[in-house]
Order: structure tokens, then C-alpha cells, then sequence
């Protein structure tokens, strides 16, 4: 019998180490976030980093499937005069990116984070949040169904919206690198690169581009519009709350583990880039608002996108940029989950255990 092993980085060493029976035992202070050849990924425990075992635990207490949020009186108003043309504008917007932006970050996850990330608990992690990636993803596919929506249409956005198509290209900007074949975290200029995706996609994508849009749908939500939609969206935005947290946590424990890599150039570097995603998202809520909605306006969420990324800046040690105040505090209250409603204690599946399934 052969044993094949993957490309990882860790693959070569740990190989080496189970065919010779070299191998001592991982101790917890052995392990590392990024470029750890030397201790075996595959082994859990001991646990060193409880912080990503916790948001693990998290995730997993916050499951759910679209298909559990009834759409019957979201469909009514969707084929009602009950909505302008500018409301299902800025539904159909959202939608638009919100249906293949999930996908960026799924295919982020695991095709770049996951493999360069070296440490076990980080990953069972990262292997929750690849799959919470395809439930909302699901989430899009289940609405555009439910409300008879052109799916290509839809689908096709991120390639025939302008503003949209900024900001997936600007984050696909981030995943070219390290997904080229010859990228690697052994030096300091990858570590740096990989440092860079985390940023791009945890801070900005799910930090900040997501934002504007949860702003808007749930603004549906709390005038008793689309309720279905807006129940989804709580639910997105509940797992995108722990998906920022991981990623922040995993940012600052590769600066604290590598303090060589926080330069002022790269930090200098990272605020501009945090600068150009402040603008390409003001840019996207004009083209979902060019008359104002809601109560919403463009102007607002230059403000709104403005504080958001002070926050963002200050949780990764950065400076903030702007100063500005958040228009929508009724945002804060949501996002705060010690505070929030459980939105979990309407729902009305029931889940069958391993014992109870019959199988056919």
C-alpha cells in the first residue's frame, strides 16, 4: 500500500515523519497559524488557539437551511403593486451581488486560505465557514426561485453591473496571487500576499461590501416588507458577524506570531486599499439608491461605508480615516448578538436523529 499525500505545505515533512515513525507527539505551544511544516495539521488537539475553536462552536450553533423561511407573502408583494421600481431595484441589486460574491469568498476559502493556513483548529473552522458560504449561496438560488426572478439576469451581474463588477474584480485582484501554482508562505514577501488576501476578503468583502446591502434588505425587514428575504438576510448577517470575528482574530495572530511582516509600508498600503473600498462602495449604494428609498440615500451610506471601515481599521490596529457617524443605529442593535432577538425561536423544522432515520 502507497501513501499519497497533497501539496500542502506541511505534506512533505509530515510524510516524511509517518513513514520514518520520527514523529514526537504536537505540543500546543509547537503550533502556528501560517507556514508550520514541522507539526502534523491533521492533529486537533491540544488545542492552542481557543478563539477558532470557539467561533468553530459558534457557527455550528447557528445552522440553518433557506428552505426552513417561508417566502408565500414575499412572493404576494413581489407580484403586487405593493413595491416602486426603485425597491425592487435595490432588491434586484443586492441580489445580484450578494448571489456571486458568496461564491468569491467560497472558493477563497478553499482553494487559497485553507491550504495555507497551518494549524488544525483554524481550519475545522474554515471548514464551517466554506460550508455556511454555500448555504447563503443556496440563499440567493431559494429567493430567486421562490419570487420567479430571471436568473440570469441575477446571476450574470457581477460581469454586467458596473459597480458590481468593480468590486468582484478588485477582490479577485487579491486571490490571483496566491492561487498561482508557485505561490508559497515561506517567505516573507508570501506571508505578506497571504496576509493581503486575508485582509481583502475578510475585512473588506465580508467587513465592508457586504454591509450597504444588509443595510438596505433589511430595511425591507423592518417596515414588514419581504419578510422572508429580510429573515434570510439576519441569518447571513449572523454568520458573517462570526466570519469577520475568525478573520480578524486570524489577521492579528499572524501579525502577533510574525511582527516583522506589519511594516509601515504594508500597513500604509493596506489603508489605501481600504480607501478604494470605501469608494467602490459608495459608488455601488448610488447605483442601488439614484433616488433614495426607504428613508436611504446615497449620502447616508457614504457615511454609513465611512464608519464601518474606521471600525474595520481599528480591530486589524490601523488608524481610522474618517471620523464619521453611523446614520443607522438601529444596525448596531442587530449586529450586537448579546442583544439581538433570536431569530432561530420562530422556526418550525424539526430535525431527525441519526436513530430516527430510515433508510430506504
Amino acid at each position: 500500500m502507497s501513501l499519497v499525500f497533497t501539496d500542502a505545505p506541511e505534506s512533505l515533512a509530515v510524510s516524511q515523519q509517518l513513514l520514518t515513525g520520527e514523529k514526537s507527539r504536537v505540543q500546543a505551544n509547537e503550533k502556528r497559524l501560517i507556514n508550520n511544516a514541522r507539526v502534523d495539521v491533521n492533529q486537533l488537539m491540544p488545542i492552542k488557539y481557543n478563539w477558532a475553536w470557539e467561533h468553530y462552536l459558534n457557527g455550528c450553533a447557528n445552522h440553518w437551511m433557506p428552505t426552513e423561511v417561508p417566502m408565500t407573502q414575499d412572493v404576494e408583494i413581489w407580484k403586487s403593486d405593493r413595491l416602486t421600481p426603485d425597491e425592487r431595484l435595490v432588491i434586484m441589486r443586492n441580489l445580484g451581488f450578494f448571489s456571486t460574491a458568496e461564491s468569491l469568498v467560497g472558493n477563497n476559502l478553499v482553494l487559497a486560505i485553507f491550504k495555507h493556513v497551518t494549524n488544525a483548529e483554524c481550519r475545522q473552522y474554515l471548514l464551517r465557514q466554506a460550508f455556511e458560504e454555500a448555504i447563503h449561496t443556496h440563499t440567493f438560488l431559494y429567493i430567486v426561485e421562490s419570487l420567479g426572478l430571471n436568473e440570469g439576469e441575477i446571476f450574470n451581474m457581477y460581469r454586467e453591473n458596473p459597480t458590481i463588477a468593480k468590486k468582484d474584480a478588485f477582490e479577485m485582484e487579491l486571490t490571483a496571487e496566491v492561487l498561482d501554482s508557485e505561490f508559497s508562505t515561506s517567505t516573507p514577501e508570501g506571508q505578506q500576499a497571504f496576509l493581503k488576501n486575508l485582509i481583502g476578503y475578510y475585512v473588506i468583502m465580508e467587513g465592508i461590501f457586504f454591509y450597504s446591502g444588509f443595510v438596505m434588505m433589511l430595511s425591507f425587514h423592518r417596515r414588514n416588507l419581504m419578510k422572508g428575504v429580510g429573515e434570510q438576510f439576519q441569518y447571513i448577517l449572523r454568520d458573517e458577524s462570526i466570519h469577520l470575528n475568525f478573520g480578524v482574530d486570524l489577521i492579528n495572530g499572524i501579525k502577533a506570531e510574525n511582527p516583522e511582516l506589519w511594516t509601515k509600508e504594508f500597513q500604509q498600503e493596506t489603508i489605501s486599499r481600504i480607501r478604494h473600498a470605501v469608494e467602490l462602495e459608495v459608488e455601488y449604494a448610488e447605483g442601488c439608491l439614484p433616488r433614495g428609498v426607504l428613508g436611504l440615500n446615497a449620502e447616508l451610506f457614504r457615511d454609513y461605508v465611512q464608519y464601518v471601515a474606521d471600525r474595520r481599521l481599528e480591530r486589524i490596529g490601523l488608524p481610522t480615516q474618517y471620523g464619521s457617524q453611523n446614520p443607522f443605529p438601529w444596525m448596531s442593535e442587530t449586529i450586537d448578538l448579546s442583544k439581538e432577538k433570536n431569530f432561530f425561536e420562530t422556526r418550525v423544522t424539526e430535525y431527525q436523529s441519526g436513530g430516527s432515520l430510515s433508510w430506504d
